[in-house]
């Protein structure tokens, strides 16, 4: 039976599950920045990519499900986040997406689904506008690509958990240990005027993509995700309930089996 942690307690007490033993881990360095990553099994990759001001351990509960359905997992930690360092210049998904790709190429990856979360979801969307090619899908949870898809937040228990949590793991994680106020607030920037995508530049998107939507998302609109599914062409929505922003780490089964029902589409 599965435990349920929607209130994220255990997570700010102890984090996501640990991420299993892996295959290979490093660095790439690209763009005046090192980039961690991690692999995982064999199999048809598929990239995770966590959120702001998260890291790849946020995925301790859906690596091993990924491997056990017979994948290869790719965890990369965002540049700034986590084990990845950054240069002076300014947060852009456009820049994260390409770090995506140095990871790949690095990895002699032609081609994976991206499986993205909040900021990652963008950075996973983002890539597969540029270099569609690389991209077999996109699973966008809980992200908006106009600033005027988010709410107005506010700061309540389950929120201060999770922040409370990325602190303790950015001062443990992190090449600069002391910044964390510098990073969160470059972060924040990025996120409150970044992505700004038409309807126009939504069209373009020629991947599958699923649009997956908590019914209590602290962050974005649902009309917002619905306009997404609308918008891009080869788009589906998912609607996942009684979970928030934080579903991966609150309901891991729930979540975990709309990742892999998306997989079997776009992976055959």
């Amino acid at each position: 039976m599965e435990t349920y942690d929607d209130d994220l307690v255990k997570f700010e007490a102890d984090g996501a599950a640990p991420l299993p033993v892996a295959n290979d881990q490093g660095y790439v360095e690209h763009n005046g920045a090192q980039i961690w990553y991690a692999t995982y099994g064999s199999g048809l990759p598929v990239i995770l990519l966590h959120g702001g001001l998260g890291h790849s351990g946020n995925w301790g509960y859906q690596v091993p499900a990924l491997l056990r359905s017979g994948y290869q997992v790719v965890v990369i930690d965002s540049r700034g986040h986590g084990r990845s360092t950054r240069d002076a210049r300014p947060f852009t998904y456009e820049l994260m997406a390409s770090d995506v790709l140095a990871v790949m190429d690095t990895l002699n990856i032609e081609k994976a689904a991206l499986v993205g979360w909040s900021d990652g979801a963008c950075t996973a969307l983002v890539l597969a506008s540029n270099d569609p090619s690389r991209v077999a899908g996109v699973f966008f949870f809980a992200c908006n690509m106009t600033p005027s898809g988010t709410k107005e937040i506010e700061f309540g228990p389950i929120l201060k958990r999770c922040f409370s949590r990325h602190v303790k793991d950015y001062a443990r994680l992190s090449a600069t240990p002391d910044q964390f106020d510098e990073f969160s607030e470059a972060v924040g920037l990025m996120q409150r005027t970044q992505p700004n995508y038409s309807a126009h530049d939504l069209a373009q998107i020629n991947v599958p993509v699923a649009i997956v939507q908590s019914e209590h998302d602290e962050f974005i609109k649902r009309e917002h995700a619905e306009y997404l599914a609308r918008s891009i062409p080869n788009a589906e929505f998912i609607y996942l309930p009684d979970v928030s922003h934080f579903a991966p780490l609150q309901r891991p089964e729930q979540f975990n089996a709309a990742i892999l029902a998306f997989l079997g589409k776009v992976l055959p």
